[in-house]
């Protein structure tokens, strides 16, 4: 199908100049043209088929859970998929508002930046259990970074009265400054640190 110049995401913002900087996520951000990121679950059942959808749906994806914070993945959220759209779609005009800046280049520098290298996995040699230091595959890097802003966002939230269009597009741009006292930021150098200490 060709891409027309028109297709714009929300009929705002273009994602057509945007460089993922990052070359090890190249293959796992997709920044396919569309109008709406609502894709209707055609990837689901793909393997590996979720480096193709749309990253707002992914970040929209991941968001969509109940915000409750010992019990997250109740599914109280599932299906609510239009009001977190349109959250998403607030909280880009709040990052455009706020920095003048395109809000997915912000969101991709904000997974960029919160996406780990290194991980631990448990070996088990001999009836002892071992923690080895793994590098991570590029589309769980971006699995792990969503998943990170995602909880900050929630966490944030949680019994506050501001709304969450703020909340997101604050942990947006902290994510994408690189800054240590993001939450998304910190849980990725967490997860470095323990990494190297089991090397």
């Amino acid at each position: 199908m060709a891409e027309t110049k028109n297709m714009l995401l929300f009929r705002r913002w273009d994602m057509t100049g945007i460089e993922i900087k990052d070359p090890g996520l190249k293959t796992a951000i997709s920044l396919r043209s569309q109008i709406l990121p609502y894709t209707y679950g055609r990837s689901a059942l793909k393997r590996f088929n979720k480096a193709e959808v749309n990253i707002v749906e992914r970040l929209i994806n991941k968001v969509m859970h109940f915000g409750k914070k010992y019990a997250k993945n109740t599914g109280r959220m599932t299906g609510k998929k239009t009001k977190v759209l349109n959250t998403v779609k607030l909280a880009f005009e709040i990052i455009a508002l706020k920095t003048g800046q395109n809000p997915v280049e912000i969101l991709v520098r904000a997974i960029e930046n919160s996406a780990p290298n290194e991980d631990t996995t448990r070996i088990v040699y001999g009836g002892t259990v071992y923690h080895v230091s793994v590098d991570v595959a590029p589309i769980r890097r971006v699995d792990m970074a969503l998943k990170f802003i995602a909880d900050s966002i929630r966490d944030s939230t949680f019994s506050n009265p501001k709304p969450i269009e703020e909340h997101m597009a604050e942990q947006l741009i902290l994510a994408a400054a690189n800054d240590p006292n993001a939450p998304s930021v910190k849980k990725k150098h967490e997860l470095e640190r323990i990494a190297q200490a089991s090397r």
